[in-house]
């Protein structure tokens, strides 16, 4: 290990003091001092764990996008009966890779875990957001086990799908949120605690549960999308209204209302969650509003150009990139630190 990555201290054996690593005598933290030591191979490798995880989701997104779905058959965990497909067709390629890729998301996982139990001690957040972040994994693939098995795949349209397609949504925001506090508490962010938080508390509860709303609604709008593509954007308008229209098409009226008023809570009310110091509290807050902008944006694009993949693969990759920022400035604003960095800043 060289000099960039050692941490910024050690800890001594004795419990609540913290070495320098210039030798000197180990100085006693102030009670109740909790582990906030950066292990920075061990951070990155967890960011590099959540970037690869939003690949395979933007990956999954494709699958249901091209109606890859059924490419494997109603067989799971083999494909079409088989582990190694022969002489496989483009649907059974594109199911079959996504398959193996999430396979390579699990074993991700279970390495970060092992990785973090082993360089943290006990007590450690993160510790608790590994864990989380592999059964989240598990009932992700659950969950997709599920739509294959249930042949709520390919051209299905009842609304069972739509609410596996919720609760797999759903899933993965928290999949999400999981390996996002494990890699910002490995790389020396404090604990969470919403107790003693006050309105913020609320805030935060309130902006986070409506981008989950906002996100099965759009997980739905994509399905209905998927389902029945439109010709023009009056004829999709007009289809959306129709109360004659599968339930799937009228559902899709929906996400642009609720994703605005969405929108609009989070650009203007995160910079609100900032307090007076000057951290990294601030530019999350900015980052947040500006996704927030850019993805009422990129959803207005996709309504007019009429959802294609690729611009349905960008709008869940901002709404991805969005979800991470609210995430990290909830953690920020909720840390056990916020009492000391409220002092510091008045």
């Amino acid at each position: 290990m060289n000099a960039r990555e050692q941490p910024v201290a050690t800890r001594s054996p004795l419990r609540g003091h913290v070495r320098p690593l210039d030798g000197r005598a180990a100085t006693p933290a102030p009670a109740g001092k909790y582990d906030r030591s950066v292990h920075t191979r061990l951070a990155r490798f967890a960011w590099g764990v959540l970037a690869y995880n939003i690949a395979v989701i933007l990956w999954g997104a494709y699958v249901r996008a091209s109606g890859s779905g059924a490419g494997c058959g109603s067989h799971w965990p083999f494909c079409n009966g088989e582990v190694l497909p022969r002489s496989p067709g483009v649907a059974t390629m594109i199911e079959f890779s996504h398959r193996a890729t999430s396979g390579l998301a699990l074993l991700a996982v279970v390495a970060l875990l092992v990785w973090t139990l082993r360089a943290t001690r006990a007590g450690h957040p993160a510790r608790g957001g590994a864990w989380t972040s592999l059964f989240f994994i598990l009932t992700e693939a659950a969950l997709g086990a599920g739509l294959v098995l249930f042949r709520l795949v390919a051209d299905n349209a009842t609304m069972a799908r739509a609410l596996f397609m919720a609760a797999h949504l759903m899933n993965t925001f928290i999949l999400v949120a999981c390996l996002t506090l494990t890699a910002y508490w490995l790389s020396g962010g404090a604990p969470v605690k919403v107790r003693g938080a006050g309105w913020r508390g609320g805030a935060v509860a309130l902006g986070l549960a409506a981008l989950i709303l906002t996100g099965i609604s759009g997980a739905v709008a994509a399905l209905g999308d998927t389902l029945f593509p439109a010709g023009s954007l009056a004829e999709a308008l007009s289809n959306d209204l129709s109360p004659t229209s599968h339930l799937l098409i009228r559902l899709r009226v929906l996400h642009p209302a609720i994703a605005i008023g969405t929108g609009l809570l989070i650009a203007f009310g995160a910079p609100r969650l900032q307090r007076g110091d000057v951290d990294t509290s601030g530019r999350l807050a900015r980052a947040a509003a500006a996704l927030a902008a850019l993805q009422l944006a990129v959803g207005i694009a996709n309504v007019i150009l009429l959802a294609p993949i690729w611009m349905q693969l960008v709008h869940l990759l901002v709404a991805d990139a969005l979800w991470i920022a609210c995430v990290l400035l909830s953690a920020r604003v909720l840390g056990t630190d916020r009492v000391v960095r409220a002092a510091a800043a008045a």
